[in-house]
């Protein structure tokens, strides 16, 4: 299912909004879309240029699971599967893209703060090829600085890497399916093809652009490192705070595909749509990590915690050690993690209530707190040590605890059966 295929069925399930008001890219379509944060929006008539723009096309979890074709419910699971065993995914022909005759002043870019350094595209996949290591797909922030030139924040990992091997040249996907924008944002190992993973969750197409294989974007670039560095931000991130500025590497736009009639995709930077890339991917390498401990039932990487810094885990508690040991686990599943909550299989983690009221009545400071100073914690964390960027992680126990009558801590059921319709009109 590609984008457009996406929303067509947002639309005919009523749940895209659309707007043909003339509207600006500058700061004016962003701040819509944080009024309207976990609704899919289309900005059909953006002033200034002939692309429309899409947002908030994956803001929740329910708009996740209708892009995969599932139940929200079973996200997790089909997470999980697809990076355990990713399928190859096939190359179709590329013959309804066309080269496009402008650059980038010619796409609707978002300038989405008045303290930005610039026009982001915040969005983009980096598709990445290395003769030995084989396809990257990652997510890489990139400010216009030019008509034809981008600066990108690269961390150092995969794609750097790819870098350093002098693969100097690569493809920007932009207006991707909710399976490809999944698949990139997960953290494998170095050699694992996140086209794949993506093919896993729900089929994806592959064409290959200007030597390049990518998914079946709406926009490809083909674009080079130029050697040159450039000072990259302000840009607000993941905790809604400011991103500190760097200077980064520069890319330079070689050639622009574009599939007929081509929807720009918008990501509003600290909306619920990144949280929801960056943290669900997570999920998966902590159930991994605690499943190996003791009995996992469930995962959640708590939009409260700025879908980074907090965790939720839902276990099975079969011994008194199980609740300090799923802690111990999951901090090892995300190392970023700050705080982690583990619940017994009757919490639903899904509800933060529910995982306030198991603190408020199965929890001791004094027995359950799980104490680790001086970690390395997240470089997105202001809070933490600006130049070492350690911190001090908690982990809370707030399982029952072992030697008591489970029936003393929890919630009665209720004694009747009953449909609410027949008492109220």
């Amino acid at each position: 299912m590609n984008l457009k295929e996406f929303m067509n069925i947002l639309d005919s399930k009523g749940l895209l909004v659309k707007i043909d008001k003339p509207m600006d890219v500058k700061f004016e379509i962003p701040t819509v879309m944080k009024k309207l944060d976990g609704r899919p929006i289309l900005f059909s008539n953006v002033k200034g240029f002939d692309m429309p723009v899409i947002a908030n096309v994956c803001s929740s979890r329910e708009l996740v699971g209708h892009g995969l074709e599932i139940d929200q419910t079973e996200i997790l699971k089909r997470l999980t599967a697809a990076i355990d065993t990713p399928r190859e995914p096939e190359v179709v022909d590329a013959g309804e893209y066309k080269e496009f005759s402008g650059t980038l002043d010619d796409l609707p870019i978002l300038t989405y703060y008045p303290l930005d350094g610039g026009p982001y595209i915040a969005s983009a996949i980096v598709l990445a090829n290395d003769p030995e290591l084989g396809i990257n797909a990652s997510y890489h922030r990139m400010m216009k600085i030019g008509s034809d030139k981008l600066v990108l924040r690269i961390l150092e990992r995969h794609f750097n890497e790819f870098l350093e091997r002098g693969n100097s040249e690569f493809a920007i996907c932009i207006g991707n399916s909710i399976a490809m924008l999944l698949g990139a944002a997960v953290s494998a190992e170095l050699g694992k093809n996140e086209l794949a993973i993506a093919n896993a969750l729900n089929k994806t197409n592959v064409v290959e652009l200007g030597g390049h294989l990518v998914p079946e974007a709406e926009l490809v670039l083909i674009a080079e490192m130029t050697g040159e560095l450039h000072s990259e931000g302000p840009f607000l991130d993941l905790t809604e705070t400011y991103d500190i500025v760097r200077d980064q590497r520069v890319a330079k736009i070689k050639k622009i595909y574009t599939r007929p009639n081509p929807v720009f995709h918008g990501l509003l930077p600290g909306g619920l749509e990144h949280k929801i890339l960056m943290g669900m991917p997570r999920e998966p390498t902590i159930l991994r990590k605690v499943s190996q401990v003791c009995d996992v039932k469930d995962v959640l990487i708590t939009p409260g915690g700025c879908s980074w810094l907090h965790g939720a885990v839902c276990i099975h508690n079969r011994s008194p050690e199980d609740g300090k040991k799923a802690i111990m686990a999951a901090f090892d599943g995300h190392r970023s993690m700050k705080h982690v909550y583990i619940v017994d299989d009757d919490i639903d983690i899904h509800d933060p209530a529910q995982i306030e009221w198991a603190m408020a009545t199965r929890f001791q400071g004094d027995r359950d707190l799980v104490i680790l100073p001086g970690q390395k914690g997240s470089s997105l964390d202001p809070s933490s040590n600006l130049k070492t960027r350690e911190t001090t992680k908690l982990g809370f126990d707030l399982t029952i605890p072992h030697g008591r009558d489970p029936k003393d801590f929890k919630k009665p059921k209720l004694p009747l059966e009953v449909d609410i319709s027949d008492y109220i009109k």
